[in-house]
């Protein structure tokens, strides 16, 4: 059932859809087309967009309106097409959504009025008056008047929706890298604008004007001005002149970092602006979810009855591993990746020496950088039965739902497998197989919630299970991570949503490793260090450049291009990782070292 604007902003993060007139101009119509007409003449190619980013996860289209009003269409000579390119477009919105999708109707500023005449300013309040006016006739949920240059242009689209209108309207403004308008406006007075009004719009936000690191000291603005649910759609950065055609150079990746700021910031919607795509949006969509569904999850623990709640059983009982972790113990672990197929004879020998070199754990990653592999519980059960060494079983949010995950967590405390590493996950994309779908529904901070919560006798509904599970709650971090504020942000939300240990990413440059855990320090939980032992020059390339949150120096680089063979290159790599152990040692609990290529060998010599 579709919620009004108000409701869906107050209860999930909304992802609005990406640009229109980029995906017009990418379809080889020239820019001096009127991109609001081809609604009437090109109906096929304006339904295909709408569908394209309601597709990619957008919640919200909007109109193909932009300069829908009749100073601008008269430069066309289409002033009498107000109405019906209005109305028209609502409808494409509207039948190329889904059935709970919103459509917003664009009205852009009116343009220049070429002539100077007093009543000037009552004639673009009209000319505003009469294309919201059609398009709240065709059905759409909200107006949002976009890319609002100065206060004039804001005082008008205020004065034109109060006039005759009853239909929900957000303000976007567009600002400068000061975060002023054109004039030199500030934030302060565009909020004045409405500040006395009767009524007050839906939402604000910021369109247009600049990418998404050049909007993001003007979001920090926004939010410390107003109370109102704040909506942002930057551009994909700059555009550069590449072979006659203006190309956005920011990749969805990239412009999808800064969505999950602006909603860490508080922002509750979400999309693009000029250079954005469907891609951009479907990464934002993927990423934004499961931060939307975390707080989703939050209001359903809410609901939990206090009288299921029981004690958690102590650290020091929940296994082997966690006993050494209560003691204050250093902890040396290996990890293996399950099989491609479903042969675990080799598996399971390969922990039976690591379990007589004394190592503490197997680690056993889930589906690593989206691969698919035999079921990890299935292959930490077998280690654990028939090699005798307990596991940490890395527990991936990407590939089951909520149900699903509890069902597995359930099946885990039967099976006693009671480390567990609760990891986001890698998008399909990153695989083999990047047309899979990616479920998410919550993210590693949620599942740590989940898992607490279990560990106290009750599920997500609040219903209890009798006997309380004993597992012990690991989370992964990433000291490299671009936007180090947020990890340290995310990693804290991890431990107050129940985590008892972190696990880091491989870890080649010693720096930051240091500097992250000097920043968490007063949380008093033990980390343990990824150590990854290069196995060849080629393998430094690899990790450096196509393994997400890895940084390799170049001095590392370098001393493995020295090494002449590969047995060299070997020996080099396990040196390296000797003495980055070295380096981090007083700092860290541990190191999960890892078995490159299946090497054991190479993981236990690290080891020694």
């Amino acid at each position: 059932m579709k919620q009004s604007l108000e409701k869906t902003l107050a209860s999930r993060i909304s992802i609005f859809d990406g640009a229109m007139g980029t995906e017009i101009y990418k379809r080889n119509f020239f820019v001096n087309t009127c991109f609001d007409e081809l609604c009437l003449s090109a109906p096929k190619i304006i339904g295909q967009i709408h569908k394209e980013y309601s597709d990619a996860g957008a919640d919200v289209l909007t109109t193909n309106t932009f300069g829908a009003n009749f100073n601008k269409l008269s430069h066309f000579g289409l002033g009498d097409k107000v109405r019906e390119i209005n109305k028209v477009a609502v409808k494409l919105a509207r039948e190329n959504g889904k059935d709970d999708t919103l459509v917003a109707g664009s009205v852009g500023p009116i343009g220049k009025i070429h002539h100077h005449e007093k009543n000037s300013a009552e004639q673009v309040v009209e000319m505003l008056a009469e294309q919201i006016s059609a398009l709240e006739e065709a059905g759409a949920d909200f107006i949002i008047f976009e890319t609002l240059p100065t206060v004039a242009d804001a005082e008008f689209a205020f004065r034109a929706v109060n006039k005759n209108s009853k239909i929900p309207y957000v303000l976007s403004f567009t600002l400068d890298d000061n975060s002023e308008t054109v004039k030199g406006e500030p934030v302060q007075s565009l909020i004045n604008v409405f500040k006395d009004g009767t009524r007050k719009p839906a939402a604000v936000g910021l369109n247009c004007g600049a990418g998404p690191e050049g909007m993001l000291s003007s979001v920090e603005k926004l939010v410390q001005q107003t109370n109102l649910p704040i909506i942002v759609q930057p551009n994909a950065g700059m555009p550069k002149n590449v072979g006659g055609r203006l190309i956005y150079m920011a990749s969805p990746e990239y412009f999808t970092t800064y969505a999950i700021r602006f909603v860490n910031m508080g922002v509750r919607g979400v999309g693009g602006c000029c250079g954005t795509g469907p891609d951009h949006i479907r990464d934002i969509a993927r990423s934004i979810r499961p931060l939307a569904k975390t707080a989703a999850l939050e209001k359903i623990i809410v609901k939990t009855l206090e009288e299921h709640l029981q004690a958690p059983v102590p650290m020091e009982k929940k296994s082997r591993l966690a006993a050494k972790f209560a003691k204050g113990e250093w902890i040396a672990t290996v990890e293996i990746v399950p099989p491609k197929g479903y042969d675990l004879e080799q598996t399971i020998q390969k922990s039976k020496q690591c379990k007589d070199a004394g190592i503490d754990a197997i680690n056993i990653p889930d589906g690593p950088r989206a691969s698919s592999r035999m079921s990890p519980i299935v292959t930490a059960a077998k280690i654990q039965q028939e090699a005798g060494i307990e596991t940490i079983l890395h527990f991936c949010c990407r590939d089951r739902n909520l149900i699903g995950m509890q069902s597995d967590l359930l099946g885990c405390a039967a099976l006693n497998i009671n480390n567990i590493l609760f990891i986001t996950g890698d998008p399909p994309k990153l695989g083999d197989y990047p047309f899979a779908s990616a479920v998410f529904d919550v993210d590693s901070i949620g599942m740590a919630k989940i898992q607490s919560r279990l560990n106290r006798g009750v599920d997500i509904g609040g219903n209890s299970i009798k006997e309380p599970t004993k597992a012990l709650i690991g989370v992964g971090a990433d000291p490299n991570a671009i936007d180090m504020e947020r990890e340290i942000r995310r990693t804290r939300e991890k431990i107050a949503a129940g985590a008892e240990f972190i696990i880091t990413q491989p870890v080649f440059a010693v720096e930051p490793l240091i500097k992250f855990i000097e920043k968490i320090s007063d949380l008093k939980i033990p980390v343990i260090a990824g150590i990854w032992p290069l196995a060849s020059f080629r393998n430094a390339e690899f990790m450096k450049n196509e393994v997400p949150g890895v940084v390799v120096p170049d001095s590392i680089m370098d001393r493995m291009a020295k090494a002449k063979t590969k047995e060299e290159q070997r020996l080099e790599g396990i040196r390296i990782a000797k003495e980055s152990i070295e380096k981090i040692r007083s700092h860290i609990r541990g190191i999960q070292v890892s078995a490159p290529f299946g090497n054991v060998q190479t993981a236990l010599e690290v080891i020694k």
